[in-house]
């Protein structure tokens, strides 16, 4: 069905999808069974958006109808608690820029690569493949709910400081609002100089320009930045607590380099062999000078 939908009808499908999610939660959240945690009652929610999402790509054979659910969901839920929080710090303010800059970049950059529900993620039907008969089960965990907790996870920080009243650290705060927009102005740069290169690039061509120069995966070293920084804006708040708020970044850490940068770049030396010279000259993931051929 998908493989007949162009961009503009694609994208309004995927809006009604999200629509329909945000929408399902919200009716939870007013009418549902509260846990009588703030935190969980969301965590339930989201639980449920992610399953109208699931249902729209398996009636369009196509999880692509999450991808954008990664960069949309937070900064709702962010509002959402500290809107039911009353607690008014700079804190809030610096940590709502980071998030909403972060999810603008990050949606328009979708955006802009999506070319319509005719297309899926190359990750996606490997997985459900190689899952045999398990598919629908891999679909629903592997490539929905996983990804949904890991977020979740990794958002907890920026629940703790929107609803905890007090002080914090300030020179801490200070420094996870910088270490956010430096992180954001990274992917953004990163995300322009592959337009570029994509656009005028030849057969086989390996980027190896700019950022890329000194990063093979300039962008995911942005996206775990980001993550540190809601990291360090919980901590600044809630010093004690320390070990679990950065859980979720180290959980990011942990899919970028276990997961995506090794499925990635097996992909890129199958079609581009070329590749193997850049990961001989260019760090994996932190970016540094290049070494020297």
């Amino acid at each position: 069905m998908a493989a007949t939908l162009g961009k503009a009808r694609s994208l309004a499908l995927v809006t009604v999808a999200y629509v329909v999610a945000v929408a399902v939660a919200a009716v939870w959240l007013i009418w549902g069974v509260h846990t009588g945690r703030l935190w969980l009652d969301t965590l339930i929610a989201d639980v449920l958006a992610t399953l109208v999402v699931f249902v729209f790509s398996r009636a369009y054979g196509n999880s692509s109808f999450y991808d954008a659910y990664w960069s949309v969901v937070p900064p709702v839920m962010l509002w959402y608690w500290w809107s039911q929080s009353g607690v008014q710090q700079l804190r809030c303010w610096l940590i709502s820029l980071v998030v909403v800059l972060w999810a603008i970049r990050l949606t328009a950059n979708w955006l802009y690569s999506f070319p319509g529900l005719h297309h899926e993620d190359w990750r996606y039907p490997m997985f459900r493949e190689r899952a045999g008969r398990w598919e629908f089960i891999v679909d629903l965990v592997t490539i929905h709910l996983i990804p949904t907790l890991l977020v979740f996870a990794g958002m907890l920080p920026a629940y703790v400081a929107v609803t905890r009243p007090g002080a914090d650290i300030g020179w801490l705060t200070a420094v996870a609002t910088v270490v956010g927009l430096a992180a954001v102005a990274l992917e953004l740069a990163a995300d322009v100089q592959m337009h570029r290169f994509v656009a005028t690039k030849a057969a086989g061509e390996a980027m190896d320009r700019g950022l890329w120069a000194w990063s093979r995966h300039p962008n995911y070293f942005g996206e775990f930045s980001f993550w540190v920084s809601l990291a360090l804006f919980g901590v600044a708040t809630a010093p004690a607590d320390a070990w679990w708020l950065s859980l979720g970044a180290l959980g990011m850490l942990g899919m970028f380099l276990g997961g995506s940068i090794p499925m990635m770049e097996t992909r890129s030396l199958e079609r581009r062999p070329e590749y193997q010279a850049v990961i001989d000259r260019v760090s994996r993931f932190v970016p540094r000078p290049p070494r020297r051929a």
